[in-house]
Formats: structure tokens, C-alpha cells, sequence
């Protein structure tokens, strides 16, 4: 289940039939090669370098805050991440925003991204240039 399900619970005539046209292709679909999954991986990764948290100047990449990003064999994504801390603002918004701005990435079926705290984030998950952007090196 979809991390925006829950807010997406409208009437069929309220759902974008292009983007289920897109989903219902790629979901379910034959499996996808091993060069090609890499391929969806750096695409993806990409995407999650382009978002920051609002009071971090550095991606939630380089923070670490990804801890696995899994593909499917039919290009179905599964999103493993943390955040600073269970108390961060953006607790609620950044999981859906994430969904929202993978699924857009071409060749992609289902996103899920599930919310984890353990293990609990810390400053050595930082990649060294984003310690390096923070001034910590």
C-alpha cells in the first residue's frame, strides 16, 4: 500500500486515467533486466539528490537519510528511509513528496516509501560531501 493512499481515497472519476494507463503498463508488467533496473536506480537517485529538507541545506541522499531503494523485477519501487528525528517537521509531508516525484520518474510502476527509525539516523550517515557542505570536515 501506497504511503498516499490514505489521501487518496477519491471517486474513479477524480483519478488521472493517463497515469493509471501508465501505472497498470509498468506494474505487473514482463520483468525488467538487471542493466535496466540499474539504470531505474540512477534515475531514481537522481530524483532524491533534487530534494532538500527545509533545514538542511543538503539532499536527503548525501544526509543519508535513504537507506535502501528496491526495485522490483516489474519496476515496482520500494522506498526505505528515516528522517533527522520522529519529531522532524516534515515528518508527515516528505514521505508523500518523495512518492510523488519518483512515480513521475519514467519506467517506474508502484512507489512505496516506508518510514523506519531504526536504525536511528546520526551525522556519520552523512555522505563526506555533505559533512563537507555543512562545514563539518
Amino acid at each position: 500500500m501506497s504511503f498516499l493512499d490514505g489521501f487518496y481515497n477519491r471517486d474513479d472519476k477524480d483519478k488521472d486515467p493517463q497515469k493509471e494507463k501508465d501505472v497498470k503498463a509498468t506494474s505487473g508488467g514482463p520483468a525488467i533486466s538487471e542493466e535496466e533496473r540499474r539504470a531505474l536506480n540512477q534515475k531514481i537517485v537522481e530524483v532524491l539528490r533534487e530534494i532538500y529538507d527545509p533545514e538542511i541545506p543538503v539532499n536527503i541522499y548525501e544526509m543519508g537519510l535513504i537507506y535502501d531503494v528496491v526495485i522490483s523485477d516489474t519496476a515496482d519501487v520500494t522506498i526505505v528511509m528515516t528522517l533527522t528525528t520522529p519529531h522532524c517537521p516534515v515528518a508527515e509531508s516528505m514521505p508523500g513528496e518523495i512518492e510523488l516525484k519518483v512515480r513521475d520518474v519514467d519506467g517506474v510502476g508502484t512507489v512505496s516509501v516506508e518510514l523506519v527509525w531504526d536504525p536511528p539516523w546520526d551525522m556519520s550517515m552523512m555522505s563526506e560531501a555533505a559533512r563537507l557542505e555543512m562545514g563539518f570536515m
